[in-house]
């Protein structure tokens, strides 16, 4: 690689910063109707899984598989999303979002349903200490 890892701006733009695990950054995206995290696997110039290393697949799924359970845990949701479109954003990025029956868009996915929904400040902060708490960052 020749170049070191950037985070892309619409996900610089779009999210809240978490903390990092060993491969991925953790972000929080800024929408206050679903718990939605996104991981970003801190290498650059990363479009798909299959570039990564063995070593770095396993460790995306490692902690992919830690996010998931802990979202799950913590807000006890009814069903976990989880995608890696990249249609917009190239950069390699894994979004969970725990769902719920009551949630605005449920069933439906939750792109291009209602206009984001930005979290307040201290919602903000509160959400993300219960993230990192979670996963011990």
């Amino acid at each position: 690689m020749s170049q070191s890892f950037e985070l892309h701006p619409q996900l610089a733009a779009d999210t809240l910063f978490v903390g990092r695990l060993s491969l991925c950054r953790v972000l929080l995206m800024n929408e206050s109707r679903y718990p939605w995290l996104i991981l970003v696997p801190e290498r650059a110039e990363i479009r798909e899984i299959y570039e990564l290393s063995s070593s770095e697949r396993q460790q995306l799924w490692e902690e992919s598989d830690l996010v998931s359970r802990k979202l799950m845990q913590l807000y006890q949701a009814d069903k976990l999303n989880m995608a890696a479109l990249g249609n917009m954003v190239p950069q390699l990025h894994l979004h969970h979002i725990a769902r719920f029956k009551t949630d605005p868009a449920w069933p439906a996915p939750v792109w291009g349903k209602f206009a984001a929904e930005p979290y307040s400040p201290s919602l903000a902060e509160q959400r993300i200490q219960q993230i990192q708490q979670a996963l011990q960052l």
